[in-house]
């Protein structure tokens, strides 16, 4: 294999996305206070390329422009340029994308930042040509004018520079304290069935993104309210997205969204975050309805991550990308012939007739497999699972997309939430233990000796302050791993991680948490997050956290803080509430009164498994789980209030309390249910 051309300083670097970059011809540099010193020095802009490893754009931004020497030489000549990878800095990304967002009207990666070299930004875009085309100025055109404007009419940039940077930084607009309001929730199931597209599911027009988040609330809107039409927006979007190519029925998981409105072309890459959200909004619909389809698919989900994104020593990988061999869904997509001559004729056109596989196909002359003719009962779908074995096995030898092997923090909290839930409703300990490998994996690679949380992980490597978005959600995954498998280690690792949280990153003047840590790098602004993006955004998440803790616990006080950030927040939630799903989700909890049911016995025990295996059939958004084992009173020690709970008779016992109040304890599950039914 013959040496590079070129090689420029991102080679020293451990992200999937800067490495991708380290032999273009134009000389990057990570963000670094080297490359804003050099800048200064020769008197240059900063040119600044956001992306990630798994994005399209990014790749054909990269064989247009940062592979081509005439756009190198611009850039190396009067700029310098500076590579980020989104994943591995949020905090970047989130600063750059508002001012895009607040410039251009829009966002997205890649996302170009022209700035000076104190960081202060006046030019932004997403993906640019090479070459001008549709009215779309390219680099060749651009990067010469800006140089121009940088030379000779440096006054006027930097007057630019500092206006973009105090709107950036400037105070939010004072907005009154208030509670999320009743009739809030009212107003946003009106709002989600505004928007609601009753043929093919989901909310709003082409593209398409999951969601999660909002299916959340509307679940949980049915189990407070009784709304049948909630569930039936729910049921219809994740029968639709199945059904859809967005999922690969041939491998199993879901793509990133759908860029039409009927979920049959995705853009391909597939995310670990969106699959482990979706799991969990499969899994409650599954208790909730029964319905042995939605299991089904969750355990396909797991399926898929723990064959292919879960690295040998547990942990969870990021993404896989959208492109192999230089194609878009190229691995994904297959042709008539293809199949037919794999599974022979009669039954590679079965296949086909069920899986919308078609001649001159729905995708670039050849079909990705869907379900949008009809939806096969589970019985057929037994049926066809050796073909469908025997075509995964074929695609096996295709070029794989590339894989972003770094572990990040936050992904992996979700997906250790995803599978200790699942553990729980499926009744399979295999995803309790593929959660815990990967929690313990975290506690001992990404945390400092001082017990300060790192966010990413690679080859040996873990490295920048973690975001309040990797402590909300990997203490997500950890209550759910302790009500899953009851140990406390993991209980106290969430309260300790939930302590650090409020140590690094609550606002004391205002109230809310902070996106990065006051020990982190201190950039132009630093915001706080409420509105959900493609994720629950990190102050809803952490809020919930809150108010399950303190019920788990019962302490009061981190109940007060939760309140204190439904309090902040309010009055952008009332205003619009179908922005803030998973802070909805965290204001229903608060405003019921919740129940949390405490047993005593011994965990192996068949009256301890038969309590389980009751209380798991059902969907409880308002309940929390306590487990006080007969001969380890460690527990005590983090719930107080469980003290005195014992079992009776030699029998495991049931204690069940709501709103301060507790009803007789029982050892008979069928008792204990009614209780829950009953919503007493």
């Amino acid at each position: 294999m013959s040496e590079p051309r070129f090689t420029n300083q991102l080679i020293k670097e451990k992200s999937p996305y800067l490495l991708q970059h380290a032999h273009n011809p134009v000389d990057w540099y990570p963000w670094s206070e080297e490359a804003f010193s050099v800048a200064k020095k020769e008197d240059k802009p900063i040119f600044l390329s956001i992306g990630y490893s798994c994005c399209h754009w990014c790749h054909v931004m990269e064989r247009e422009s940062f592979e081509d020497q005439e756009v190198a030489s611009l850039l190396n000549e009067d700029f310098i340029a500076i590579k980020v990878d989104r994943e591995e800095r949020p905090d970047i990304d989130n600063i750059y994308m508002e001012v895009c967002q607040g410039l251009t009207g829009h966002g997205g990666w890649p996302l170009t930042i022209i700035m000076t070299w104190d960081k202060k930004p006046f030019f932004a875009a997403t993906y640019i040509p090479k070459e001008g085309r549709s009215g779309l100025a390219g680099l060749m055109e651009l990067l010469p004018e800006v140089a121009n404007i940088w030379k000779t009419r440096r006054s006027a940039v930097l007057e630019s520079s500092n206006k973009i940077s105090q709107w950036l930084s400037k105070a939010k607009p004072n907005i009154s304290r208030q509670g999320v309001k009743t009739e809030t929730f009212d107003l946003a199931f009106e709002n989600y069935s505004q928007v609601f597209d009753e043929v093919y599911g989901g909310f709003g027009q082409a593209p398409k993104f999951p969601s999660p988040h909002n299916l959340y609330f509307l679940l949980r809107y049915y189990f407070f309210t009784g709304e049948e039409q909630a569930l039936k927006m729910v049921e219809k979007t994740l029968i639709s997205m199945y059904r859809g190519g967005m999922y690969d029925h041939i491998g199993f998981g879901f793509a990133r969204y759908a860029t039409d409105s009927r979920w049959l072309v995705p853009h391909f890459e597939k995310m670990l975050y969106d699959n482990a959200l979706l799991a969990i909004a499969y899994l409650e619909t599954y208790q909730i309805t029964g319905k042995a389809i939605y299991a089904r698919i969750a355990d396909e989900i797991f399926t898929y991550v723990l064959r292919d994104m879960t690295s040998p020593r547990g942990a969870f990988y990021s993404a896989e990308d959208a492109d192999s061999e230089g194609e878009e869904g190229r691995f994904y997509v297959w042709s008539v012939d293809e199949i037919t001559s794999l599974l022979g004729a009669e039954k590679g056109q079965y296949f086909c007739d069920l899986y919308g596989i078609e001649k001159g196909g729905n995708f670039e002359g050849k079909s990705i497999p869907n379900l949008l003719k009809r939806l096969i009962t589970e019985e057929e779908r037994n049926h066809i699972e050796k073909l469908r074995q025997e075509l995964f096995n074929y695609r096996e030898k295709r070029v794989h997309p590339h894989k972003d092997d770094k572990i990040l923090t936050s992904w992996n909290g979700l997906m250790i939430a995803a599978l200790a839930y699942s553990s729980r409703v499926l009744g399979k300990p295999e995803y309790l233990n593929a959660a815990g490998r990967a929690a313990d994996f975290l506690l001992a690679e990404l945390r400092r000796e001082d017990g300060r949380l790192l966010a990413r992980y690679r080859e040996g490597e873990a490295l920048y302050p973690a975001y309040a978005a990797d402590y909300a959600y990997l203490i997500w995954g950890l209550i759910e791993l302790y009500q899953a498998g009851f140990n406390p280690l993991y209980l106290k690792a969430a309260l300790e991680l939930n302590a650090d949280l409020v140590k690094y990153f609550w606002d004391q003047e205002e109230g809310g948490f902070f996106f990065y840590g006051e020990d982190a790098e201190q950039l132009l602004a630093r915001p706080k997050e409420a509105y959900d993006g493609a994720l629950p955004a990190d102050n809803s998440a952490a809020t919930l956290n809150l108010l399950r803790l303190a019920r788990i616990t019962g302490n009061v006080e981190l109940e007060n803080r939760a309140v204190e950030c439904l309090h902040c927040f309010g009055s952008q939630i009332n205003a619009t509430p179908r922005a803030y799903a998973f802070f909805l989700v965290a204001a229903l909890y608060y405003s019921n009164p919740g129940r949390e049911i405490v047993l005593s016995g011994d965990i192996d025990s068949a009256d301890s498994q038969a309590m389980f295996q009751e209380i798991n059939k059902l969907f409880l958004p308002d309940t929390v789980l306590v487990f006080k084992q007969t001969d380890n009173e460690e527990i005590t020690d983090l719930v107080p209030f469980a003290d005195s709970m014992d079992m009776i008779n030699g029998q495991t016992a049931a204690y069940l309390c709501s709103n301060f109040t507790c009803q007789q304890p029982t050892t008979s599950p069928e008792q204990l249910v009614n209780y829950l039914v009953d919503k007493v």
